[in-house]
């Protein structure tokens, strides 16, 4: 497994490969890798000749009260996870690789960014946006591979790479699940024992919220989402930071539940934000 922390490093072995014409399926990563991260590694695997993950906590996702200095970090783990799963390269930058000093071009984008996680972290979807594409120009990836846990994520990236007319495919791959149904995340290394038991809450909602929508034949969002954070609510250590249902595409708000739709969430719980989602295509 190749291990490269320069851009220039990264380029000579990705040349390489293309010289080739090996296929390059990508996983971009904050580390502190899970087993969601290793089944999206897999998958690339699984459709390419070449596998890349990157290992970067992108400063300019986070907001000025956000966590980006106590992200929980372990390169040594990480690249022996990405050694284990047949990783061809693992590129894991310094924040002054990627962003040099006078750095000064962002990409934005208007809409589907500003519901759900774009209203409470205004600034978090440009910066993801900006990360991503310079990664997408560093790897020149045939297929980047995505977890549907940060669903408005994925259609955000989908959106820029298609706007953009950015040549390769992007790959959303299911939640893994911890036994309990708690949605795997870095951040769930932030939870007490106490706040790990509290954590399925949201898992319980999306059920009780999937039931009415698939069972029970509910089209009025509205009723659904009351639902939802009635049973989050009954968490003494839960509070709701959004509670919502969206169109899975554009992430607009939906009057009636029709198509393909997304019951999403964003609770804390003690001190952290877990997000959590379940995707519906309901005729």
């Amino acid at each position: 497994m190749q291990r490269c922390s320069t851009i220039i490093d990264a380029r000579k072995l990705i040349k390489l490969w293309k010289s080739q014409n090996k296929s390059i399926g990508f996983v971009a990563t904050m580390g502190y890798l899970h087993e969601g991260h290793a089944s999206l590694m897999r998958r690339a695997r699984a459709e390419n000749e070449i596998v890349v993950v990157s290992i970067f906590v992108n400063p300019k996702q986070f907001g000025p009260a956000e966590d980006f200095t106590n992200y929980p970090r372990d390169l040594q783990k990480d690249l022996d996870t990405c050694a284990g799963e047949s990783v061809d390269m693992v590129f894991f930058p310094e924040p002054d690789e990627m962003y040099p000093e006078g750095f000064c071009a962002y990409i934005d984008m208007d809409g589907i960014k500003n519901e759900l996680c774009g209203k409470s972290r205004p600034e978090h979807f440009r910066g993801v946006c900006t990360v991503v594409a310079k990664l997408f120009a560093i790897i020149t990836p045939d297929r980047a591979y995505f977890g549907q846990k940060d669903a408005q994520q994925v259609a955000v990236i989908q959106r820029m790479t298609r706007d953009l007319n950015m040549d390769l495919q992007i790959i959303s791959c299911p939640i893994v699940r911890e036994s309990d149904g708690l949605a795997q995340s870095s951040r769930n290394a932030y939870l007490s024992q106490e706040e790990r038991n509290a954590a399925p809450i949201l898992i319980k909602a999306l059920r009780k919220g999937e039931r009415m929508v698939l069972e029970a034949g509910e089209k009025d969002p509205e009723k659904v989402i009351a639902a939802m954070k009635a049973i989050i609510l009954t968490e003494p250590l839960a509070r709701i930071d959004y509670a919502d249902i969206v169109n899975a595409v554009s992430i607009e708000r939906v009057a009636r539940i029709r198509g393909p739709v997304l019951l999403a969430l964003a609770v804390f719980i003690g001190k952290t934000r877990l997000i959590d989602n379940a995707m519906l295509d309901v005729a």
